[in-house]
């Protein structure tokens, strides 16, 4: 079965999982049937999809009209064969108790059709052991949203050993056609991939308490400020529910063995019913207490060392297993858990060699099963990292992308489109590691620069795993002087940059921006330097080069009110060149950097020379384009332009 060939989609469970899968199923174009076991159940999951529609509706991600029509796509039953008789896929989100899920696949293979694909949304119970309670394992796999499933981007595709190809195709087919990014787990293992990596790092969080290596306030401040993860490890623990992840680690415990045991503050908190911000008191209070609260400076160097080396040891029984592989790992949890990194390439970074030696330590020290090395991993860490070492001249990246899609056009891509192509230090460096790169390349004339996906150019400074740097002034200015040498470089290379421009281009993005030559953009994009809302200034070179591009009082306008403004009025102030439809976007920003690739080398060094010279000293300027003037006239490319122009033809500039 094609996803071309569903049409009807039943969603079996009404909970917080249950309707905002239903929901984003009618929000694809589907007809839905969510069904639940009582009245109450279903009608109260009806109501929350359309507060959420409501709610979409408001903030201009749906119109009126589209919110009202995926209302209506969406059939509240409690009725199994009513929901479940003519639907060409089954998603199942009841409990996560696997005796409640087998009894209802019970009950739904008898009035489903034939054909329909079962899928079922479990975050760690076995495929395989579900399918088996069916009469069609083959089109039975595993279908993992994430909570909330209208906001969350991933869905992991799970495998169970008898699943075919043609049903997890299908099923990836249509997690695109839901709008997300469906990432595939090979074989069935207990946790899939983004709780495999979580709940072991939750565990060993809690076993560095327990054990009194270290206090809640130091493992937090270590993994939010110090390893830059979007939040600490309890505050993501109290968010998301302490019970959660502990049922998570209990079936792994049960499934794969001691290494998986409980640590006692974890046990301690589920017995005592103090779950986190749902309950009002978990690892931190909510009640009675401040809530989270996380010092910026109390990093601990062993706390690190002891997450990471947890995390290096899962990535390798999942890659080592043949569960996934590294890209997928990454991928995964960094749309899955808000990672600015994935935990792979966190741990191939750090140094698989060291955290080999960290787990050796620990588990001479304890015996705790948890910290035996898995063979994958002394295998890997001899070779350096889990991910392949380059082995030819080169330079790799890995939040930058080079493609080279006509001739001597360079397309760099700032590849973080879960973090909306927001700028790292680590994107800073790479960048400035390309410039040079592609400078140095005689192939390369004119450079295209965009944002991957098609949500943000980039929506600004990465801010979270900047955070530490902001305590100390020193650490804020080299901060500051790496991204205005950086974007300095981009802006005074001697080849035409075109940015091209989809979606957010707000703060450090729009001062990327500004060092380009031209600017194209889609009409759906949003303008800002918002810096002045979180009591900053821009800090790349905002306050000095966008009065260049708009004059000085709309730069002051722009940064001083901090407000977004829209392509065509960016158009309007001369920031933008060239307004396009969104269909019309890619194909126009490539064929406006091809035509400047096209143009004479070295007339545009010049010219960009000339630009910069006279910009503080009009004399200078001057002076230097009387210059450069000179020099071209002596030029093969000058003859080159001036044969063509007289014979109505395209010159062949050759830079010389």
């Amino acid at each position: 079965m094609g996803v071309d060939n569903i049409n009807t989609i039943a969603v079996l469970g009404a909970g917080n999982m249950g309707h905002g899968i239903a929901e984003v199923a009618a929000i694809a174009g589907y007809d839905v049937n969510m069904r639940d076991i009582k009245e109450e159940f279903v009608e109260n999951g009806y109501e929350q999809i359309e507060w959420s529609l409501d709610k979409l509706a408001e903030k201009d991600r749906l119109s009126e009209e589209e919110a009202e029509a995926a209302l209506e796509r969406v059939t509240p039953l409690v009725d199994m064969e009513e929901a479940c008789g003519d639907a060409d896929v089954v998603i199942e989100a009841v409990p996560e108790q696997m005796e409640i899920k087998k009894d209802v696949y019970g009950e739904l293979e008898d009035v489903a059709a034939d054909d329909a694909i079962f899928a079922t949304n479990t975050s760690s119970l076995s495929i395989t052991e579900l399918a088996d309670v069916t009469e069609r394992p083959e089109r039975f796999c595993g279908m993992h949203f994430f909570n909330p499933p209208v906001r969350m981007d991933l869905v992991e595709v799970i495998s169970g050993a008898e699943s075919d190809e043609e049903t997890l195709e299908t099923i990836e087919a249509l997690a695109e056609d839901f709008g997300k990014t469906p990432v595939r787990v090979h074989k069935d293992s207990p946790g899939f991939i983004v709780n495999r990596i979580l709940v072991p790092l939750m565990n060993e969080a809690c076993w560095l308490v327990s054990e009194d290596e270290a206090t809640i306030e130091e493992v937090d401040s270590t993994t939010k400020y110090g390893m830059g993860l979007p939040m600490g490890s309890f505050e993501l623990a109290d968010l998301t529910g302490i019970d959660v992840g502990f049922h998570v680690l209990e079936y792994m415990n049960e499934v794969l063995g001691d290494a998986y045991e409980p640590s006692p503050l974890f046990e301690s908190k589920v017995e005592n019913e103090e779950l986190g911000k749902k309950t009002g008191k978990g690892f931190y209070d909510y009640e009675d207490g401040e809530g989270v609260d996380i010092p910026t400076d109390q990093q601990s160097d062993l706390v690190e060392r002891r997450l990471l080396a947890t995390m290096a040891n899962e990535a390798a029984k999942l890659i080592g297993n043949d569960v996934a592989p590294p890209e997928s790992i990454d991928e995964a949890t960094q749309l899955g858990a808000g990672f600015p990194e994935g935990p792979v390439t966190l741990v191939d970074d750090y140094g698989l060699e060291t955290l080999l030696e960290t787990l050796e330590k620990a588990y001479e020290e304890t015996g705790h099963e948890r910290y035996a090395p898995a063979d994958y991993l002394e295998e890997r860490a001899a070779e350096g990292g889990f991910y392949e070492q380059e082995t030819e001249e080169g330079v790799s990246f890995e939040v930058i992308r080079i493609e080279y899609p006509e001739e001597y056009v360079a397309h760099v891509v700032i590849d973080r489109p879960h973090r909306m192509n927001t700028i790292s230090d680590q994107v800073l460096e790479e960048l400035s590691e390309v410039i040079d790169l592609l400078e140095e390349d005689d192939e390369v004339r004119a450079i295209l620069v965009t944002g991957e996906g098609d949500r943000a150019f980039s929506a600004g400074a990465d801010v979270q795993s900047m955070a530490g740097s902001g305590a100390d002034p020193l650490e804020g200015q080299e901060l500051s002087r790496l991204g205005q040498q950086t974007f300095g470089k981009l802006e005074a290379c001697d080849m035409p940059v075109v940015a091209g421009i989809d979606g957010y281009c707000l703060g450090g993005g729009m001062e990327l921006a500004t060092c380009a030559d031209l600017r194209v953009a889609t009409d759906r994009s949003e303008f800002g330097q918002p810096e002045l809302d979180l009591g900053l200034i821009p800090g790349w070179g905002g306050t000095q080069r966008l009065k260049h591009v708009v004059g000085e009082g709309r730069a002051k306008e722009i940064i001083l009110t901090a407000e977004r403004f829209d392509a065509e009025t960016m158009a309007d102030y001369g920031f933008v060149n060239e307004v396009v439809d969104t269909d019309e976007f890619e194909e126009r920003a490539l064929e406006l950097t091809a035509d400047l690739a096209g143009g004479p080398p070295i007339a545009q060094k010049f010219t960009k020379r000339a630009f910069l010279a006279g910009r503080d000293d009009t004399e200078s300027g001057l002076e230097y384009e009387a210059s450069a003037f000179g020099h071209l006239m002596a030029t093969d490319d000058l003859m080159e332009g001036i044969t063509a122009f007289m014979g109505d033809g395209e010159p062949n500039f050759e830079g010389k």
